[in-house]
């Protein structure tokens, strides 16, 4: 298995990736408070089924490819197949390294790649100077919150009004670059 530049994608790979999505029977649970100029939140874990499947569609990998084109996006390739990618946006405005999109082939999951394309990133927010390595996921998705968590990722934020599904709410999450 090789870490290499993600080069733009000519097809969908996803269609043979398996699931693609997360299954648990742990999530998140959020509440936020709002008293006078003071807001907070807290996360606790919840025993919860959830299941999310999306598909990638031709739009999808359009847009993906966008990003991809600013050469800071990262794939794993098993035989030189694509088994799993890291696409980031580098933001400029703020000076950070945002991750757009993780996955992994399902057949390879729990092998390492994932901390491998982080690493990636990690090394290229350094080389960009970066501050920050930052991404967004759901409450509902605690296999990736505790993944991120274990990479060394905190949370930053909430957004509770970001999904149209209301069991869903955005987690925030960000790494400091040691420059």
């Amino acid at each position: 298995m090789e870490i290499k530049k993600l080069k733009k994608l000519t097809s969908n790979p996803t269609i043979n990736w398996g699931l693609n999505g997360y299954e648990t029977d742990k999530i998140f649970s959020i509440s936020s408070i709002e008293i006078g100029n003071t807001f907070e939140f807290s996360l606790r874990e919840k025993n919860q089924h959830y299941k999310k499947i999306w598909e990638i569609n031709s739009s999808d990998i359009d847009e993906l490819n966008t990003i991809i084109e600013q050469g800071h996006s990262f794939g794993a390739f098993e035989n030189d197949e694509l088994i799993g990618w890291i696409i980031c946006d580098f933001r400029e405005w703020n000076n950070s390294l945002f991750i757009e999109n993780m996955l992994v082939s399902e057949e390879f999951r729990g092998q390492n790649i994932g901390k491998l394309l982080i690493k990636n990133v990690n090394r290229k927010a350094r080389e960009l100077q970066c501050r920050i390595v930052e991404l967004e996921t759901q409450n509902t998705n605690y296999p990736a919150i505790k993944f991120y968590q274990k990479a060394g990722f905190h949370f930053t934020g909430i957004n509770t009004k970001l999904y149209n599904n209301s069991s869903e709410t955005a987690v925030f999450m960000s790494f400091d670059v040691m420059i």
